[in-house]
């Protein structure tokens, strides 16, 4: 009985809210559901009741009109209780905003998925005991110690069933979540060798010929590498932050390049201290240059515009090179990269974000949109 019940609560709660607060299916279906786990949650109170009447030596367990009409009058106080949680939740995440919600602590989320059903049980235990008894009167009039701590055990058991699923499906989501971080971040500490080992022949090369140039490609490189460490160590970055990484990587693909690459960032300053996870951009800014401008005879020019549309933040980085329909470059991790990126997304916010490539006249353009002020979601 109880992993039925358990079973009926990971159902509800996919129907209800998916893997990050977003509903699953219709929503007359997450009402269906509710009904389901209401009922079986009224058949497991309904057996139990019957058992401990046996235990005191009671018959009534033996008599089939009795299981039917406590059972009758179990559901419907279940009933009263199911629907007003889930009235309750329907109303209170998009009052609260679910992207607030996934910003809380791990203790505070606790607390607000175990305080809901608790006040729902609070409120409609006495409604629902007062519809299957014939009225608030004649139940109040009944109401004793034992009646009392009925209702302090129903509350206390249906708290527990929600807070366990609802903590593990919580677990399931962070761990989703810390692992494709960590998958991704490790990707970025994983340096291509020969994007390594050109740049420091390059400045061997320009020592003795060129040594002002050899010391300014020098120094953009350990811009590049001090602030690609930075980014890796951090849970959570900046707009700024970013934009200076991609700087530095670009100015040092200038090194290499020379005047085959140029680059232009349009930026909403507002926007520059929103807060946004590292090494989201980097990608982007990588694939345009090894794709698209770096096979390229005569280059191109990569553009990064960062822009707010309503409630998204949206960095755009185009460029004029092949396209996406050219022949590929033997690939050294960058689509890699690009679907690490949109894992991150999903695992994040779910549907809430998108990174999309689309053709550009010429080259092509890397759109990301991720929700403004929700970067610390769990």
């Amino acid at each position: 009985m109880a992993a039925i019940t358990r079973e009926t609560v990971s159902l509800a709660w996919k129907s209800w809210f998916g893997n990050d607060l977003e509903p699953h299916g219709p929503w007359w279906l997450q009402w269906v559901l509710t009904g389901v786990f209401c009922a079986v949650i009224a058949g497991c109170f309904t057996v139990l009741s019957f058992a401990l009447n046996a235990l005191d030596g009671g018959r009534g367990w033996m008599q089939p009109g009795r299981w039917a009409l406590w059972y009758g009058k179990n559901l419907m106080v279940s009933l009263v209780i199911g629907f007003l949680i889930h009235t309750m939740f329907t109303l209170l995440i998009p009052a609260i905003g679910k992207a607030r919600i996934r910003g809380w602590s791990d203790a505070r989320r606790s607390i607000f998925f175990a305080a809901v059903p608790i006040t729902g049980v609070v409120i409609g235990w006495p409604i629902g005991v007062s519809l299957a008894a014939g009225g608030m009167p004649g139940w109040m009039e009944n109401m004793n110690a034992s009646m009392m701590v009925g209702v302090v055990l129903f509350s206390a058991l249906i708290s527990f069933i929600f807070f366990q699923i609802f903590s593990a499906k919580q677990r399931q989501v962070v761990a989703e979540r810390r692992a494709v971080e960590a998958q991704l971040r490790l990707l970025q500490a994983q340096m291509e060798p020969h994007f390594l080992f050109n740049t420091l022949a390059g400045v061997q090369t320009l020592i003795d010929a060129e040594p002002a140039r050899a010391k300014r490609m020098l120094e953009t490189f350990t811009d590049y590498l001090r602030a690609t460490v930075a980014s890796l160590r951090t849970e959570d970055s900046t707009v700024g932050h970013e934009l200076a990484l991609a700087e530095a990587y670009l100015g040092l693909m200038q090194q290499r390049m020379e005047d085959r690459l140029r680059f232009e960032l349009t930026v909403d300053d507002s926007l520059r201290t929103q807060a946004m996870p590292p090494l989201l951009l980097q990608p982007l800014v990588e694939n345009a240059i090894h794709h698209g401008l770096e096979p390229k005879l005569d280059g191109g020019t990569v553009r990064i515009t960062v822009s707010r549309q309503g409630a998204n933040l949206c960095i755009d980085v185009a460029d004029d090179g092949l396209g996406v329909d050219a022949p590929r470059r033997r690939s050294t991790g960058n689509g890699v990269a690009l679907a690490n990126v949109r894992q991150r997304l999903a695992g994040r916010w779910g549907t809430q974000a998108s990174l999309t490539l689309a053709p550009a006249s010429p080259g092509t353009r890397a759109m990301l949109r991720l929700p403004l002020n929700t970067t610390n979601p769990a």
